[in-house]
């Protein structure tokens, strides 16, 4: 499972000052002023009397400047100090640097073991509790797990003890709820991983399902399906290797789509004695999770019957955007998705009809965006920028029963379709599209004309 914002923003702050400890104790040692040299006999004869043993934080100083920047000396010299002073103050960050010059040594043991050594001097440092977690991860044994899976569940505790109060203040209530879901889901299945590893299949499939029910992955899918294919569980594992299929990509876990889907077609040939009924459960699957992840959509403009009743969002910013204006109007619409590979050759050329009658009032060119996923439209536009209005469909596809892209629907005068064209046929779009909108605007609206949509 790829960390979430969370363990990025903790682990991305842990060694801001790491180096910090060598740099400022060098700097402190190159500008403390040495005592004046004694040039005559006497003066070094009352010298002698007062010389004594540097002093802890000059044999700290001493101990990083020595070791210069030989990352290996430095463990060693900085070991040494502390075994001639344990009690030091300045224990936690020497461990922190400890911790840092081990990792870019690869010696996970030592790294793990000065980063727990921070953990306990301060329990509440969550990014070096998260590293202590991977670090001991990567160790492997037995007891290491075991501690492990207990800081996993200090940094759930600290996720569900965190509120609203404690967000910054340049993120709304709605970005933190959702950071906050990402964090607990990315901790329960952190827990669920050690204690696969630690042989506890059963604590594993609890903590992988709370996962997964409070933000559904293909990571916690897959790790389900495993659990119930060892419990001999076919039509369990079908079911998770399928979900973890639907929302899983090319990158998803150490072993890809690819793998989910061998594992999900062997489990299907055990439970069916072949692959006949795979790929329409697999489309009955996506089209589950894909309303699970997303969430229940509101639907916009439900109660609009009428173009007139509709208030689209500009694209992307969201501005209100009212129709009730288009009444008596030519309207043509565009309706496209970021996805559909035809909606983007047709753009420039809707866009160019658009331009011929960029001066007529009457006429009113739309591109309206139909992506269920709509995170996936500013970037597009940014790359794309389209020259036509952009706004988001909010439901007028549904008054316009359009179920493939791209559709473009020309709407006389009176809100009837003038014109549709479902498809894109690039030689005759230009020219048929053009006329049709020429002869909506030459027509008149007759006395007892409503702005019903057929």
């Amino acid at each position: 499972m790829p960390p979430r914002r969370f363990f990025a923003r903790a682990i991305a702050s842990l060694f801001s000052c790491a180096l910090g400890v060598s740099v400022r104790a060098v700097a402190a040692a190159q500008n403390q002023q040495a005592p004046p040299a004694q040039t005559s006999k006497e003066g070094a004869a009352k010298q002698a009397p007062s010389a004594k043993l540097p002093s802890p934080e000059e044999a700290l100083q001493h101990a990083i400047a020595d070791a210069g920047n030989d990352r290996a000396a430095l463990v060693r010299n900085l070991e040494y100090y502390l075994s001639k002073f344990p009690e030091s103050p300045q224990r936690p960050q020497i461990y922190r640097a400890l911790v840092e010059a081990c990792i870019q040594l690869r010696d996970n043991a030592c790294a793990a073991n000065y980063a727990e050594r921070i953990v306990a001097l301060k329990s509440d440092d969550i990014s070096m509790t998260i590293l202590s977690i991977q670090l001991l991860e990567r160790t492997g044994d037995e007891a290491g797990l075991r501690r492990a899976a207990h800081y996993a569940s200090r940094v759930l505790d600290f996720v569900d003890r965190s509120s609203p109060e404690d967000k910054s203040p340049r993120i709304s209530q709605e970005e933190w709820a959702a950071e906050r879901k990402r964090d607990r889901s990315s901790v329960l299945f952190l827990r669920g991983r050690l204690e696969i590893k630690l042989k506890d299949a059963s604590a594993a499939q609890k903590d992988f399902e709370a996962s997964y029910a409070v933000l559904p992955s293909a990571s916690a899918a897959e790790q389900l399906g495993e659990i119930a294919e060892l419990k001999k569980d076919l039509h369990t594992a079908i079911q998770q290797y399928a979900r973890a299929f639907a929302l899983g990509d090319s990158s998803s876990g150490a072993t890809g789509r690819r793998a989910i889907r061998q594992k999900l077609g062997n489990v299907w040939r055990l439970a069916h004695g072949s692959d006949d009924g795979l790929g329409e459960y697999l489309l009955k699957t996506y089209d589950e999770v894909s309303e699970v992840a997303n969430g229940p959509k509101t639907k916009r403009n439900a109660d609009a019957h009428e173009l007139s009743e509709f208030t689209l969002r500009k694209a992307p910013e969201g501005t209100p955007f009212s129709l009730k204006d288009a009444k008596g109007k030519v309207l043509v619409v565009n309706f496209w998705a970021t996805w559909c590979g035809p909606c983007h050759y047709l753009e420039p050329l809707f866009a160019h009809v658009a331009s011929e009658f960029q001066g007529n009032p009457d006429a009113l060119f739309l591109a309206a965006d139909c992506d269920e996923d709509e995170t996936l439209v500013p970037p597009y536009l940014a790359e794309d920028k389209p020259r036509t209005t952009v706004v988001f469909a909010d439901g007028l596809e549904r008054l316009f029963a359009v179920n493939s892209f791209p559709t473009v629907i020309v709407i006389d005068r009176e809100g009837k379709t003038a014109f549709r064209s479902d498809g894109f046929e690039p030689l005759a779009f230009e020219q048929d599209l053009t006329a049709a909108v020429r002869r909506a605007l030459a027509a008149t609206i007759a006395p007892a004309a409503s702005s019903k949509t057929p």
